[in-house]
């Protein structure tokens, strides 16, 4: 059983439910994948898949990834990752991962990188509060205190800082299907994906349904 596809965040819209309520959606295309490998308990000690999604040109693709595609004899991909797949041994290279492993209601964690909004101060990055901004104030943006003066003696690790914000790998949790439009290889995803337009993302069921 499949249970995750590669996938490209497309745009946001809207849809009107039946009892006229609207509802933000994100479209996702979702697939379609191909099987390049197909790793077993028995020789890599997990059960996985790796699929190939999108294209790519053959210039642009370095001699050991093509030397491992021409075995499956599929084109060369844009995107190889790995799937969580139980009974993985049951599919072979070259099957295909189509976005109709989902149906509507299924609940899904979408991962994909976040927009780089570049080096940012603990305002913009962490939601810090401002100082006092009277005559005279100098710390109206500044973080404040970083460390202590006895012990230890030094700025903690993992204290909150300055620095870059965004363009990390996020994993929004817990996402509705609305709608699955299978000739198109598409999803209906209720609410907000990470990352931008044309954003390579990963679609995988959730255990955390509600």
């Amino acid at each position: 059983m499949i249970t995750a596809i590669i996938g490209r965040k497309l745009d946001m819209t809207q849809i009107f439910a039946g009892d006229g309520a609207a509802y933000p959606v994100t479209l996702v295309q979702a697939g379609p994948c191909t099987v390049t490998q197909v790793k077993t308990v028995e020789k890599d000690g997990y059960s996985a898949l790796q699929v190939g999604f999108g294209t790519k040109k053959p210039k642009s693709v370095t001699r050991p990834v093509k030397g491992h595609l021409d075995k499956v004899g599929k084109g060369y991909f844009e995107v190889l990752r790995e799937i969580p797949a139980r009974n993985a041994s049951e599919h072979n290279p070259g099957d295909q991962v189509l976005a109709d492993i989902f149906q509507i209601g299924d609940r899904v964690d979408i991962i994909g990188k976040s927009k780089g909004k570049g080096y940012a101060g603990t305002i913009k990055r962490w939601r810090f509060g401002r100082g006092p901004s009277a005559h005279g104030s100098k710390n109206i943006r500044e973080p404040g205190s970083t460390g202590m003066a006895t012990y230890p003696g030094r700025v903690i690790k993992g204290k909150k800082m300055p620095g870059q914000k965004g363009n990390k790998r996020t994993t929004v949790l817990n996402l509705r299907i609305v709608d699955v439009l299978p000739e198109n290889n598409l999803l209906l995803v209720h609410g907000a994906v990470p990352g931008a337009k044309n954003g390579i993302v990963i679609v995988r069921k959730t255990n955390r349904a509600k």
